[in-house]
């Protein structure tokens, strides 16, 4: 069932809405990070905004409040390991209850859009192998294995 695109808009996080991210991040992963998203909130809204990008999806609600249902951040990078400039995309969430309503593909356009008109025609991600649901969510959207591999080793 997806979503009426009446029922949500996409627009850029302001720090109004970092209280519900938190929130909605710790519904979904099961762990609070509010410094963390504090910082990402700095960085991604005030710093390099041509090349960084927070998107929330914002629900009208029954008593006509609004609610963060969903959200993606990324950011421009180029040159890291030889790569020519992509845009990046590390975060994304959509509250579990508005799942498969078409919020996370309203929210990945939209930072599809925002890549495009700076320039960059390639998007990468990197998220784990068991997580499935993701995965399939990328996919969806038309991501597939790039020409990097990522290594890692534990340090013990």
């Amino acid at each position: 069932m997806l979503a009426d695109p009446q029922a949500f808009q996409i627009r850029a996080a302001d720090a109004t809405d970092l209280e519900q991210v938190i929130a909605l991040d710790e519904r979904v992963t099961g762990t609070a990070k509010e410094p963390y998203w504090n910082e990402l909130y700095t960085r991604y809204q005030t710093r390099r905004p041509k090349e960084r990008f927070f998107f929330v999806a914002e629900e009208e609600k029954d008593d006509n409040s609004e609610s963060i249902v969903g959200f993606i951040i990324g950011e421009v990078r180029a040159w890291e390991f030889g790569s020519t400039p992509c845009g990046w995309v590390f975060a994304i969430s959509v509250d579990p209850a508005t799942r498969l309503t078409g919020i996370g593909t309203a929210l990945f356009d939209v930072i599809s859009e925002s890549f495009k008109k700076v320039g960059v025609h390639t998007i990468r991600t990197m998220i784990s192998h068991k997580n499935h649901e993701l995965l399939s969510f990328f996919r969806s959207e038309g991501l597939t294995a790039g020409p990097y591999l990522q290594l890692e080793k534990e340090l013990n």
